[in-house]
């Protein structure tokens, strides 16, 4: 049985507090999954005078994109060394491979390249200025590498866009459902966690094929890209919008005025895919608004060329 170090509630409401400083970073996607990853990828890295991306990380995924949750990781993989070859940031040292399979067995974590790197990361860290890991897929590699080092919890801050908010009426939800035993991990171990939920917040989030028209294409080959994608996500533009969830994740930690958040006591995942609530439990950080309207400004104005390489 793993033995997880255990935060004062101090220790935790102090950790928990926004960032106010520059974040060092750790992003874990699952990029091919659809199409709003590649948009908070390249957030991200139009940012680094807020944020210091130390790596990122493909997650396994697995739905009708990939064949398994490995073929979703290689795919993910791919689809960061692309966006990266298309702002022309070298790849070397940066991207890393994530697991295989989700979590069956919390006794055996599977060992990968992106639990090496963040468990290299984490442990470098002072305590008073945490490694910030945002995760916007499965969680499988986080709870893998707390898993195989439990003393990164008192060395990071995760911040993951997974389940829905704590009164809907299920949490059945893509990066919560992939991997439950990653999941009730995350929400049962003690590491500092902020949940963007995604039905009640991060749905919020959505964007029109005139306004990526607009102020997305034409800026630059990844402004391109990105249009192009988005476009070819849907075949029928009429009337249509699409959320680009992940943006809620990279937002918070470029400015976390723009998420509206409040501390409450960690709920329990149940096997039926809903929120119970112990309020003995230790405490959380939750997303319960997000400002739609200056997340994509910031991103629309990040991408004019004279932003890019």
């Amino acid at each position: 049985m793993v033995k997880f170090p255990q935060l004062t509630t101090s220790e935790l409401i102090e950790r928990l507090a926004p960032p106010t400083r520059k974040v060092r970073l750790v992003l874990d996607t699952d990029t091919y999954n659809e199409i709003d990853d590649q948009f908070a990828v390249v957030h991200a890295l139009l940012s680094p005078d807020i944020l210091s991306l130390e790596s990122i990380h493909a997650a396994p995924f697995f739905n009708s994109r990939s064949k398994s949750p490995a073929d979703g990781m290689e795919k993910s993989y791919q689809e960061i060394l692309r966006l990266l070859t298309q702002l022309q940031v070298e790849s070397n040292g940066l991207v890393y491979r994530g697991s295989t399979a989700y979590i069956n067995n919390i006794d055996n974590p599977e060992k990968s390249e992106a639990t090496d790197k963040l468990i290299k990361e984490a442990m470098i860290s002072d305590e008073d200025d945490p490694l910030y890991v945002v995760a916007i897929g499965a969680i499988t590699n986080v709870a893998a590498a707390i898993l195989l080092e439990p003393a990164i919890i008192e060395k990071i801050v995760v911040v993951w866009l997974g389940g829905h908010a704590h009164y809907w009426p299920n949490t059945s939800e893509f990066n919560l459902r992939q991997d439950i035993n990653a999941s009730k991990l995350i929400f049962d171990c003690g590491v500092p966690l902020i949940q963007i939920p995604c039905a009640g917040v991060a749905d919020h989030l959505t964007t029109t094929v005139p306004e990526v028209e607009r102020y997305i294409q034409g800026q630059g080959e990844i402004g391109n890209y990105l249009a192009e994608i988005f476009k070819n996500y849907h075949k029928d533009h009429f009337g249509w919008s699409k959320v680009i969830w992940d943006l809620s994740a990279t937002a918070y930690v470029i400015n976390p005025n723009w998420i509206s958040t409040h501390l409450t006591h960690s709920p329990i995942l149940t096997d039926q895919f809903t929120w119970s609530v112990d309020t003995s439990r230790h405490m959380i950080r939750v997303a319960r608004s997000v400002s739609r309207d200056k997340v994509f400004s910031d991103l629309f104005t990040k991408l004019k060329l004279d932003r890019l390489p």
